[in-house]
């Protein structure tokens, strides 16, 4: 089943009409995915533009491309950070995409982009009339509360009332309603009761949950996906290898990219991640974690699991002390004793927490496989510690000041000490168990139906037909854009 772009034309006159006021003019996937096809009037108006302004011109910044500083900035080559064996513990090359330099400071505005624009430019949402609702644990919430705001319209930002004070700040600062449910990060299913309360409360609105919406697939698979191809070729050698690429599945969007790297390099291997403490691909389990960034107790409806090689179930306690390591003075002097550079250590704060959870998920695999020099493993750094400071905090209020033998004890013990327990390779069987998962929160809960859960499983070319739909979305944006007519200042 591709993404439906059935077009309603009354409701996108308006949304046009709307564009053309606030100035608004969409980006294709093809200049996400590269910069040198935006006009040159717009790379030059974003000089005067910092990242996290509400300004319409930012959606050129949704990319991988960003130069990386705050303010001005241009497009230039990918930003990554490749993690040595001194700090690892492991031979392999760990590399992340940071995903601080996107407006929001986190990658999911790239994920709120590709669950709306579809909806925008076919006029199924109407931003003069109609709320924007994003369910989210957190960061999905940012982008599409920001993309809402550009277009002048009201978002709606559901997520769980345990998350971190950081993600509520922000969010009513822009203007966005904030509902915050019960639970913390894997209360999800709290979230998609809420949605189908305000679906029945009679208020004319559109919900974009990345959860189940493709275009959350398909701008991770053709956007970041594309982006570690092109890192791929950048950084092989004649010897090495693209082995694994791994991501904690949240929505499962991300780990899309995965289906396009692994079509680049059918050898290589996707990972998926999740908390020890509720280890629902695992173990079918369930339970509490503080792993912000990814949601539990469910798999995800756009989860291509059949596509899934490996799960690895990371501990938040490990994430949480790392955390401390990586931002205090005491752990960052104890790195550079250990022989770490300094210049990586000044970078760590471009790890939130499911970043560090990746890191992990990466090592864990890399142990495991004994992975040497010439293998690389990919993975994502979403957002930064920037949205963690309160986090911080309260460790610092629970456990007192950070000292130095502390940073001993978690070096040791939570990164190099990284143990290869509460992970398994999947077999055919394996997956399916997994997939069938899907059935008891989709299916049976939240209205699917049989004949798509067993299509995304049976038929070979269900996942392919939502990758080839960028050109056709890309042309209802151009399309969209000549009608609207910005003109800009």
């Amino acid at each position: 089943m591709k993404l439906d772009l059935t077009i309603y034309q009354d409701k996108l006159d308006r949304a046009i009409q709307r564009a053309r006021e606030r100035k608004f003019i969409i980006p294709t996937m093809a200049q996400q995915k590269d910069p040198s096809l935006i006009p040159q009037d717009i790379k030059d108006r974003l000089k005067n533009i910092g990242l996290w302004d509400l300004h319409p011109l930012n959606l050129f910044r949704i990319t991988w491309h960003n130069e990386p500083v705050d303010f001005g900035g241009g497009f230039g080559g990918l930003n990554f950070i490749e993690f040595p064996t001194v700090f690892t513990g492991v031979d392999a090359r760990i590399v992340g995409l940071v995903g601080k330099w996107f407006p929001t400071g986190v990658h999911k505005v790239g994920a709120a982009y590709g669950c709306m624009v579809p909806f925008l430019v076919t006029g199924q949402f109407d931003p003069t009339t109609q709320k924007a609702v994003w369910p989210s644990t957190g960061n999905f919430c940012r982008g599409g509360a920001f993309d809402t705001a550009l277009l002048g319209g009201q978002a709606v930002s559901i997520l769980p009332e345990g998350m971190s004070q950081e993600r509520f700040d922000w969010l009513r600062e822009i203007g966005s309603e904030v509902i915050a449910t019960p639970g913390t990060e894997s209360n999800v299913k709290e979230i998609f009761d809420k949605c189908w309360e305000l679906r029945a409360s009679g208020e004319d609105l559109v919900i974009f949950n990345q959860f189940e919406e493709y275009g959350n697939y398909l701008w991770h698979y053709q956007v970041t996906g594309n982006a570690f191809v092109q890192l791929a070729h950048q950084l092989l050698g004649p010897k090495d290898n693209i082995t694994a690429f791994t991501s904690a599945t949240g929505s499962a969007g991300t780990i899309a990219a995965g289906d396009r790297l692994k079509q680049e390099f059918p050898g290589m291997k996707i990972i998926a991640s999740e908390a020890s403490q509720c280890p629902t691909m695992l173990y079918n389990g369930f339970g509490s974690h503080i792993i912000e960034g990814i949601g539990d107790k469910h798999v995800p409806w756009i989860h291509n699991v059949k596509n899934t090689d490996f799960i690895t179930d990371i501990d938040d306690v490990a994430v949480a002390r790392l955390a401390r390591l990586f931002q205090k003075e005491e752990g960052q002097e104890h790195l550079i004793e250990e022989g770490v550079d300094p210049a990586l250590v000044k970078k760590l704060g471009l790890m939130g927490f499911s970043s560090i959870a990746n890191i992990l998920s990466a090592m864990k695999f890399s142990k495991f496989h004994e992975l040497n020099e010439r293998d690389i493993v990919f993975t994502v750094l979403t957002d930064s510690m920037e949205l963690y400071q309160s986090r911080i905090a309260e460790m610092d209020e629970e456990f007192g000041p950070y000292k130095r033998d502390f940073a001993i004890a978690d070096n040791a013990r939570y990164l190099k000490g990284q143990a290869t327990g509460d992970m398994v390779e999947l077999g055919y069987w394996d997956r399916k168990r997994i997939h069938n998962l899907k059935y008891y929160t989709w299916v049976e809960q939240q209205g699917k139906t049989y004949e798509e859960i067993q299509a995304q499983w049976y038929d070979p070319d269900f996942w392919l037909e939502i990758q080839s739909q960028q050109d056709e979305i890309d042309a209802l944006i151009e399309e969209f854009n000549h009608k609207a007519q910005v003109q800009l200042d």
